[in-house]
């Protein structure tokens, strides 16, 4: 499951904005951010009888020099025959400014590993150049796309200008980590939260601030006409990065994720 890059959409995003010592130069807050996982909906082909779990996410640093992610996703997983535990944790460095991109992604079932994703990728000419280290040591090159963080960004000041529907490319290192996914994003109208919007409690003093209503999918690159997303999902988007409300629609089933906690740091100082 591309679970990291839903992370990053997500995650990984008010007017008025948090208060300044929380939000470095570009706008992002430095946060860590807490969803209770549970399972909204499931169709009988994925043998899914329940799930529940929870997702961690931590962004830190600043423009000038770089933003670390630290993202964990465990999940328990019920079916008619047996049950089991899946944990994601990813690590990652982007440095903005000059446009590259370092991941670590390794995935546990049962607590023993099952497999590690780990590489690197920058911007090179018009498009990026690639290289994986693990599972095996591959190089290549893939046309231009935007890294989790200039993604998250480009949402923002798209979002800020009023532009409600636009396509974009996001290489993330998920999966395979040899290929970028196309997005297509719908943002709707900043609103405030409803008077019954218990989870916005959570979100301490951002509780009573305007977010946008987005929904994102993500296709393959070679994804043609009306073919399905590989995944879609549905947040609410403060103008800092940070989000709540998730639902990731994977097909078979569906997630949802509430926020249980959220924490505001410091931001690093930039120094030009």
């Amino acid at each position: 499951m591309r679970m990291y890059g839903v992370a990053m959409a997500v995650a990984m995003a008010a007017a008025p904005m948090v208060p300044d010592a929380q939000a470095g130069a570009s706008g992002l807050a430095a946060h860590r951010a807490v969803y209770d996982l549970s399972l909204k909906a499931a169709s009988e082909r994925s043998g899914i009888s329940g799930m529940s779990g929870r997702m961690v996410y931590e962004f830190n640093g600043s423009a000038c020099e770089g933003y670390t992610v630290s993202f964990r996703f465990v999940t328990e997983i019920t079916t008619m025959d047996d049950s089991r535990i899946t944990d994601q944790q990813t690590t990652t460095f982007e440095d903005v400014r000059n446009r590259t991109f370092r991941f670590v992604t390794r995935s546990f079932v049962n607590q023993q590993l099952d497999r590690e994703i780990r590489g690197s990728a920058r911007a090179e000419g018009e498009g990026l150049a690639v290289t994986l280290e693990q599972p095996e040591s591959l190089s290549l090159d893939i046309a231009e796309a935007r890294f989790p963080t200039e993604h998250m960004e480009e949402m923002i000041d798209r979002a800020e200008d009023g532009e409600r529907f636009y396509q974009s490319r996001i290489y993330d290192g998920s999966d395979d980590g040899d290929q970028a996914m196309i997005t297509t994003t719908i943002v709707g109208a900043k609103k405030a939260p409803e008077p019954d919007d218990k989870e916005a409690a959570a979100a301490g003093a951002m509780a009573g601030n305007e977010f946008w209503p987005v929904s994102m999918s993500y296709f393959n690159e070679e994804s043609q006409g009306d073919e399905l997303p590989v995944y879609s999902i549905a947040f609410k988007l403060y103008a800092n990065g940070v989000t709540r409300d998730l639902t990731m629609d994977y097909g078979d089933f569906v997630l949802e994720g509430r926020l249980a906690q959220l924490d505001m740091f410091d931001p690093e100082p930039c120094e030009e």
